[in-house]
């Protein structure tokens, strides 16, 4: 009876299936198989493409000496930083808010993720006010009001400064679709595995952490890591809207994404875009199945 039940059901299942695998095929699928193929020739935007095998690539590897002393550095650096930095941040505000009353925790929840809705916005007014380049920049302000500098500094402007500038606004908008999923996560934990975890010998809340909390999450810290890496490798605009340039000065906020937009937008050269695009990708699936082994639970 259940199997036949089950059965019956089947076709009204796929029915309901069907916008979303319509959804992932229009925009997922066939964007990644487009790219792949576009990578391969050369392409103006104009012009039909014109096959040219692995030249793109080739040239990406050997020629391109901006992506590979610039870009390909900066990336794998702003990304062992803001990617880690703000999973491990995520996962810490998450636990917290979960010791607190529901209605506090709610209002809380909400303003730490509100930056990663208006993110583009605040960058553009918050941090560039904070770190701008004259007397009426807050940074540059309390500086010169303890001496401590004789003139204001270009903060978004020079290279030595923009990558950390980078690093600590990303982090600051982090709190996105992977924190609320870790919270979701700690808050469906039966709070009577805490209780039989202390009758077995646990004493304190870091054990507690470490044996009953991450265990029973890791669906929810998979998915936090997979948003913290494709949210990583994404963030090529920040450099733009803090710098106000492209690329950025000196190339010192350059990542994938920009070189990728430069290519791509600016010199229409979208077959060695699309093939700077498979390039990250990869990086990307890549990064995502070594966290899945570690994070995916087997059951």
């Amino acid at each position: 009876m259940k199997s036949k039940l089950k059965n019956d059901n089947s076709p009204l299942t796929w029915l309901f299936l069907t916008p979303y695998f319509l959804l992932f095929l229009i925009f997922i699928i066939v964007p990644i198989v487009v790219a792949i193929g576009l990578s391969f020739t050369n392409f103006d935007g104009v012009q039909f493409p014109s096959f040219i095998g692995l030249n793109n690539y080739i040239n990406l590897f050997t020629q391109d000496s901006e992506f590979m002393q610039q870009v390909l550095p900066n990336t794998f650096k702003f990304a062992l930083i803001v990617g880690p930095g703000s999973y491990i941040l995520s996962f810490m505000m998450a636990w917290m808010l979960a010791q607190i009353p529901k209605r506090s925790r709610t209002v809380l929840a909400l303003i730490m993720y509100s930056p990663s809705l208006t993110a583009g916005v605040a960058m553009s007014v918050l941090w560039t006010v904070i770190f701008s380049g004259d007397s009426q920049g807050y940074i540059n302000g309390i500086l010169l009001r303890l001496n401590l500098i004789a003139q204001p500094i270009q903060f978004l402007q020079s290279p030595q400064y923009l990558m950390n500038i980078m690093i600590l606004v990303s982090i600051w908008g982090s709190m996105g679709v992977g924190f609320l999923a870790m919270l979701s996560g700690i808050l469906s934990i039966n709070p009577e595995l805490y209780e039989a975890a202390y009758i077995d010998g646990i004493s304190n809340r870091f054990q507690e952490i470490i044996y009953i909390t991450i265990p029973s999450m890791k669906p929810q810290m998979f998915f936090g890591a997979v948003m913290a890496i494709v949210g990583t490798f994404q963030g090529g605009a920040i450099g733009v809207q803090l710098s106000g340039t492209n690329p950025t000065p000196n190339d010192a906020g350059q990542l994938i994404s920009n070189h990728i937009d430069d290519y791509g937008l600016i010199r229409y050269e979208i077959g060695y875009a699309a093939a700077i695009s498979v390039v990250l990708l990869i990086i990307i699936y890549g990064l995502s199945k070594v966290v899945g082994k570690l994070l995916r639970d087997k059951d």
